[in-house]
C-alpha cells in the first residue's frame, strides 16, 4: 500500500472515530463512561488500520506458514540423486519445470500416470489428444480425463521427455507426479523424512 492510500484511509478512519465521539456527546454519557467506550473504539479502528495498512504483510506470512506446513518444494542435489524433504502434511511436494513452466508437484507413488489440472495444462502448453475421456480412480473418487503428453519435465537434474499426463479439472488445483515419472528412474526410495530419486 503506498502512503496516499494510508492517508486516505487514516482520515476515513479519523472521520469514524469523530462520529462515534460526537454520537457518545449527544447521548450524555457520563465522561468517564464516555472515554472508556471511546477508548474501546480508538483501539479497534486502530486494529482495523493496521490490518489493511499491512494486509500484503500478512499474505507473505501466510504464505510463508503455508511453504512451511507443505515443506520446501526444492530437491537437494546430492551427487547424482536429488533429495526432497517430507512437509508436515506428511507428503513430499516438488517444484518442477513442465515445459519450462514453474509447477508444484506432489508426489504420489499411488498414482499410475502423472496427472495434472487443466489450469496447469494450457500454462504449460499441454493439449489434450483427443478422443474420448478415460475414467480412472484416484483418493477423492472417480475423475474423466483426457490423456496428452508432456514435452519435457524436470525435475532438479533429472530430465525426462515425452512423458504421458492424465489431464482434468477433477484433480482440483493439486498436480501429481505419478508412477510413471518414478519407474523411468534407477531407483527411488524413502529415508526417513526424505524421498531419494535416483536418475
Amino acid at each position: 500500500m503506498n502512503n496516499g492510500d494510508q492517508a486516505a484511509n487514516f482520515i476515513y478512519l479519523l472521520g469514524v472515530l469523530v462520529l462515534v465521539a460526537s454520537a457518545l456527546m449527544v447521548r450524555r454519557i457520563p465522561i468517564r463512561q464516555g472515554f472508556k467506550m471511546l477508548a474501546t473504539w480508538i483501539l479497534i479502528f486502530l486494529a482495523i488500520f493496521i490490518v489493511f495498512a499491512l494486509r500484503s504483510d500478512f499474505a507473505a506470512l501466510g504464505d510463508r506458514l503455508m511453504q512451511s506446513v507443505q515443506g520446501t518444494a526444492t530437491p537437494v542435489q546430492q551427487g547424482e540423486t536429488l533429495r526432497i524433504r517430507q512437509a508436515l502434511d506428511g507428503h513430499f511436494w516438488v517444484d518442477t519445470e513442465l515445459n519450462g513452466e514453474t509447477v508444484r508437484f506432489l508426489i504420489d507413488s499411488g498414482a499410475t500416470t502423472t496427472s495434472i489440472s487443466s489450469d496447469t495444462a494450457r500454462r504449460a502448453g499441454i493439449e489434450p489428444s483427443g478422443g474420448f475421456p478415460v475414467i480412472v480412480q484416484t483418493a477423492n473418487g472417480t475423475v474423466a480425463v483426457q490423456r496428452g503428453r508432456a514435452d519435457r519435465v524436470e525435475v532438479g537434474t533429472i530430465v525426462r521427455e515425452d512423458l504421458a499426463v492424465h489431464i482434468s479439472d477433477g484433480f482440483g488445483e493439486t498436480n501429481v507426479l505419478g508412477m510413471n515419472f518414478l519407474s523411468s528412474l534407477s531407483g527411488w526410495g524413502v529415508e526417513g523424512d526424505w524421498l531419494i530419486l535416483r536418475p
